[in-house]
């Protein structure tokens, strides 16, 4: 009997408040389709699917294995682990691979296929993965691609996509759980929070303890049920949504198609539910323990005091901002200071938003009388009173102004150290491209032209000695042409002569040379192993000077071109004198303006990639705000007609909410900015070598005015329908 009951109440308080159901349904269905969708790109990039066009037909597709495995600290060491990275150069088939794969059993017919350099094979039914499995026995190197696979012989580059979409999956990922958890735990937290009086006065007429509990247990999962659900059916859709925009800004391939199987959305599930039912046990807690007379009190006017347990947990999160800001400025490659920046700015806002309701009701008690007139008045009183509430409202302000001001001016200044240092790199007036056998010479023959260099790029990995820097995306390659060089490059010569870069030779920086096996030096011989797998051996003939992470070694063009996919320069780099013609030579001319517009376009690619992820959780993030402002002006419907009855008038009402939106704006922005400052420090001193990131101020002004924006619009609009009808049919209801 008590458990139905407490059914029918559950679901009969579901029916009565609205605003809350509303604000918890879309909280965990919005939090269920974004974790879900990461969870979809991960496991998209971890089979990567491509479909086959040209070898459809063929049931096996044989090409080179496109993977190297990097070379141990101790070849003889079974235990050590063995890393394998992907080779960014198309890796051909030997000339008797055709012959070879011919003659293993279960071959029907096999044709080389030109455009790709694989070898269609044909089979007899039922048979292709066991001849598969024959052909990469019988010829060693090679690959026996079947399903979906295939196309990976056609589009080897969606190989090198693979690491970065589960990279890129995992960690924004991480990022919407810890942001979804917060936003949930938070939305049902201020839910239950607003019924302590209707459960204290269920315990004052005779309701134990476990039937409340069994009662707002019931609540969370007749909500939560539904919502994960419509979740997990939106994510593939979401999911498809952001991997077209990806490929779409060249992070993957068009042709990786997204493949989402059952543990994405079972997982976001899962913690969604769970989050939910942890978050209404501890709302709980509190009036279920206390005898009713304490809960009813403490239902009228909360205390805003913070448990052992969030202080303990602010601290944890405060622990871990300083040592990734540490990490950060200490350890990490510039390239990889975003990686330990972002999750940063989330620890200090989830850190300071568990101190919320202490902080709001010290901000307010510290703050003096910003508002004049009765309206002015009272908002600062109601914020000081309602501290627990309005802790509520300003954590998602906190997380969405926090994460944007820190990600915008994380993209900001890394660009802008980009650009600098690729500008004082770059000696060259212009560059050519294509670049045709003949061209360097012909370019050298135009009169005004002081210098050129063909330049080439890849990737190359470091066999011998052995490397203790050495990483699975491998060292930056650059090929450039001894007589051209220094007129076209600025490169920091510590010790030889770029002019010396002839034939089988290498320059590398300073601060990897000595880490390579005893360290090597001028006249010593490495061997790396290039895009294409070709070993060669190389002599050193220069060390360079670089910031750390900005390692490279630089190659004769003559040497690494003919190792890349295309095969030939990328192109031709000049420095002339003003007002030489270069419009001869019928190739294409670039300036230094736009080749420097060309590179600043590709940072801006990628920082496009981060703009979209961060957005998608910071509209997350908004929904949550307007959310629970929505359901925390609603619930005061009796206190707006109780001031109306004792003089106040309507406009006064919306006039006094109007100042506590902005108060709560400042003092979640305040929170924000305090999270975002004590990351983008370290990260410019790291990125830029100074504390202050780069970047226009009209981005903060932008972000603070949006919050603003929020917030009025989510106040105003329940509390005018609040207010419409008559004062006294309000109490009356209530």
């Amino acid at each position: 009997m008590g458990a139905v009951l407490m059914w029918s109440l559950a679901l009969g308080t579901l029916r009565r408040r609205g605003s809350a159901f509303v604000a918890t349904f879309v909280a965990l269905l919005v939090g269920t389709a974004i974790v879900a969708a990461c969870g979809g790109l991960m496991e998209t990039g971890i089979t990567l699917a491509v479909t086959p066009h040209r070898l459809a037909a063929a049931p096996v597709v044989v090409t080179c294995d496109q993977t190297y495995d990097l070379p141990k600290a101790d070849p003889a060491d079974e235990e050590e682990d063995v890393e394998s990275a992907v080779l960014p150069e198309r890796v051909r088939l030997d000339g008797d691979a055709l012959a070879r794969v011919s003659r293993v059993p279960g071959v029907l017919r096999a044709e080389a296929d030109r455009e790709s350099g694989a070898v269609a094979v044909w089979t007899t039914p039922d048979s292709g993965e066991a001849v598969a499995d024959r052909i990469e026995r019988a010829v060693p190197g090679t690959v026996a691609l079947t399903g979906d696979e295939r196309g990976l012989a056609e589009h080897p580059e969606a190989l090198l996509s693979r690491e970065n979409l589960v990279v890129l999956a995992a960690v924004f990922g991480a990022m919407a759980v810890m942001v979804a958890l917060f936003v949930v735990s938070t939305t049902l937290a201020l839910a239950v929070r607003q019924r302590r009086r209707e459960m204290a006065l269920l315990r004052a007429v005779g309701a134990t303890p476990s039937q409340v509990r069994r009662m707002v247990l019931i609540e969370a999962l007749a909500v939560a049920a539904p919502a994960t659900a419509l979740g997990c059916l939106a994510a593939p859709f979401l999911g498809r949504w952001l991997l077209a925009r990806l490929a779409g800004a060249g992070v993957v391939p068009p042709v990786v198609e997204f493949r989402q199987g059952l543990i994405p959305p079972l997982v976001a599930a899962g913690v969604a539910v769970l989050t939910a039912v942890v978050a209404v046990l501890a709302g709980v807690r509190g009036t279920v323990l206390a005898r009713p007379t304490e809960a009813l009190a403490e239902a009228a006017l909360p205390a805003g005091r913070v448990g052992p347990l969030r202080r303990a947990l602010a601290a944890f999160c405060f622990a871990g901002g300083v040592a990734l800001a540490l990490v950060s400025v200490l350890f990490m490659p510039v390239s990889l200071v975003s990686s330990t920046a972002g999750p940063a700015v989330l620890l200090w806002a989830v850190g300071l938003a568990l101190l919320g309701p202490a902080l709001v009701k010290w901000i307010t008690n510290a703050l003096p009388w910003p508002f004049r007139g009765p309206a002015g008045h009272l908002a600062i009183l109601n914020c000081r009173a309602r501290a627990v509430t309005l802790a509520a409202v300003i954590t998602p302000i906190t997380l969405a102004s926090g994460m944007a001001t820190a990600n915008l001016y994380m993209q900001t200044t890394q660009a802008g150290a980009a650009s600098a240092a690729y500008a004082h790199t770059l000696r060259a007036d212009a560059a050519l491209s294509p670049v045709s056998p003949g061209l360097l010479d012909r370019v050298r023959a135009v009169p005004g032209v002081e210098g050129a260099s063909e330049y080439v790029t890849s990737t190359g990995f470091v066999e011998r000695p052995h490397d203790n820097w050495q990483r699975e995306d491998g060292w930056p390659l650059w090929g450039v042409t001894a007589e051209g060089v220094a007129r076209t490059m600025a490169f920091d010569v510590a010790a030889g002569s770029l002019a010396d870069l002839r034939g089988n030779t290498v320059a590398l920086t300073i601060e990897h040379a000595r880490d390579i096996g005893r360290g090597v030096g001028l006249g010593d011989t490495i061997t790396l192993r290039l895009g294409d797998r070709t070993a060669v051996d190389l002599r050193v003939v220069a060390l360079l000077r670089v910031e750390t992470g900005a390692e490279l070694f630089v190659l004769p063009a003559a040497l690494l071109a003919p190792h890349t996919t295309a095969g030939v320069p990328e192109s031709v780099l000049v420095s002339a004198a003003p007002g030489t013609d270069l419009g001869g030579l019928g190739v294409d001319v670039r300036d230094r303006g736009a080749l420097t517009a060309a590179h600043d376009a590709g940072q801006s690619t990628q920082a496009w990639v981060n703009y979209l992820l961060i957005a998608m959780i910071l509209a997350y993030t908004a929904i949550s705000l307007v959310n629970t402002q929505v359901m925390a002006t609603a619930q005061r419907r009796r206190e707006f007609a109780l001031q109306r009855l004792t003089g106040a008038t309507r406009a006064q009402v919306m006039r006094m909410t109007g100042l506590e939106s902005l108060l709560v704006t400042g003092v979640g922005v305040l929170l924000g900015t305090v999270a975002a400052v004590v990351s983008l420090v370290p990260f410019a001193v790291a990125v830029a070598g100074t504390p202050f990131p780069s970047g226009p101020v009209a981005i903060y002004l932008v972000i603070v005015a949006a919050a603003a924006a929020l917030v009025l619009a989510a106040t105003w609009a329940p509390a005018w329908a609040t207010t419409r009808g008559r004062p006294a049919d309000a109490v009356a209801e209530v």
